[in-house]
């Protein structure tokens, strides 16, 4: 073998087996097409978006160890970043989210949050990221709709899209994220009912929809969710019962369901369950207070004021293991409130506003 052809073998092997050393021009130009559509005129975290090597030094730009290519952008308008602290002030950034974001081909986390100023729509086209996980644009004004194709990105495990001035539906294919996990789509505008097939969300463990205008019923299929552990669908305009299924969810620690038109009676499920911050205030809930609390029944947090609750507040709430807040105001409740260890430290706004209850911490009765 001649040296000349040993030394082009050998050329070709390392070209094959090195890393290269700078990010893909393709790559580069997305991502100055990306800045263009934005303008932060404070802190100048764009300032370092030069030179030909994306992945050197450039603000909030991570890319792959061998293939160089981006993988993440991380742009959060509040920050520890000495960036910020120099200015003494967070990020105000306008502009849009320019399609261009969607060449990034690799990408597998996009957070651009708490900008305040950002505006117009979730570029449709990322869907199309096959790699993405995290998706964060908390705290922005974008607005539109969530993509209709969202449920395409199946290896994403964090869909945070609050407050924002989010429209439409919450589109069917969502419920086709399989991996995810964390979903929050607080403070929008979004409206209509919650998909049915919303139980497919198997692996979720925060559901955080409040403050929204979803209206309709909770569906069942969400206590498919053997992994839920938050569940916040306050501040919307949700009908209907609650389902009794909640109440028997393996680890659901949080149910906020408060400011509703919430109607039927309260599931005796969810006075014994593994529910220990429930919040089910302002709604129509009727009927009595179940009386099946027992040494299972802890709650930091039990408010079910401003509903049509009647009756006796239940003897069996004496055996609770714990109740830290309790709020049973604005009822028709009647009768003698009963003695309890932990409910010495309750004050009587707890109770006021009822019928006809009596005794500690309100007037004896007669």
């Amino acid at each position: 073998m001649s040296t000349l052809v040993w030394l082009i073998g050998m050329a070709i092997s390392f070209s094959v087996t090195m890393p290269v050393n700078a990010c893909p021009p393709s790559d580069r130009a997305a991502l100055l097409a990306f800045k263009a559509g934005l303008h932060e005129p404070n802190l100048g975290i764009f300032k370092s978006w030069t030179g030909t090597d994306c992945c050197n030094k450039w603000y909030g730009i991570t890319c792959d160890s061998l293939t160089k290519r981006v993988a993440d952008i991380n742009l959060r308008g509040e920050s520890e970043d000495p960036i910020f602290q120099k200015a003494h002030r967070t990020g105000y950034m306008t502009g849009s989210i320019s399609p261009a974001i969607c060449k990034l081909e690799r990408l597998s986390s996009v957070i651009i949050a708490d900008w305040k100023g950002i505006s117009g729509i979730i570029p449709p086209c990322i869907s199309s990221l096959p790699s993405l996980r995290i998706l964060d644009l908390i705290g922005n004004q974008i607005s539109g709709e969530i993509p209709f194709n969202i449920g395409k990105l199946r290896r994403l495990t964090v869909l945070n899209l609050a407050d924002n001035k989010l429209t439409g539906r919450i589109p069917r294919s969502l419920a086709d994220l399989s991996s995810l996990k964390h979903l929050d789509l607080r403070n929008n505008m979004i409206s209509g009912t919650i998909p049915r097939n919303f139980g497919k969300l198997r692996m979720m463990s925060r559901c955080l929809l409040s403050g929204n205008r979803i209206y309709g019923p909770i569906p069942e299929t969400i206590s498919y969710i053997y992994r839920l552990s938050d569940l916040d669908l306050s501040l919307n305009r949700l009908t209907g019962p609650i389902p009794d299924s909640l109440g028997k969810m393996s680890v659901l620690g949080t149910l906020n369901l408060d400011g509703n038109l919430i109607s039927g009676k309260l599931p005796a499920t969810l006075i014994n369950s593994r529910i220990s911050i429930l919040n089910l205030s302002r709604n129509a809930i009727e009927g009595n207070i179940p009386d099946v609390f027992d040494s299972r029944s802890y709650f930091m947090v039990m408010d079910l004021s401003y509903n049509k609750l009647k009756g006796s507040i239940p003897k069996s709430i004496s055996s609770a293991s714990f109740i830290g807040h309790l709020d049973l105001s604005h009822n028709h409740l009647c009768g003698a409130i009963p003695a309890a260890e932990w409910f010495e430290h309750l004050e009587a706004t707890s109770f006021m506003y009822n019928d006809c209850l009596c005794g500690k911490p309100l007037k004896a009765c007669s």
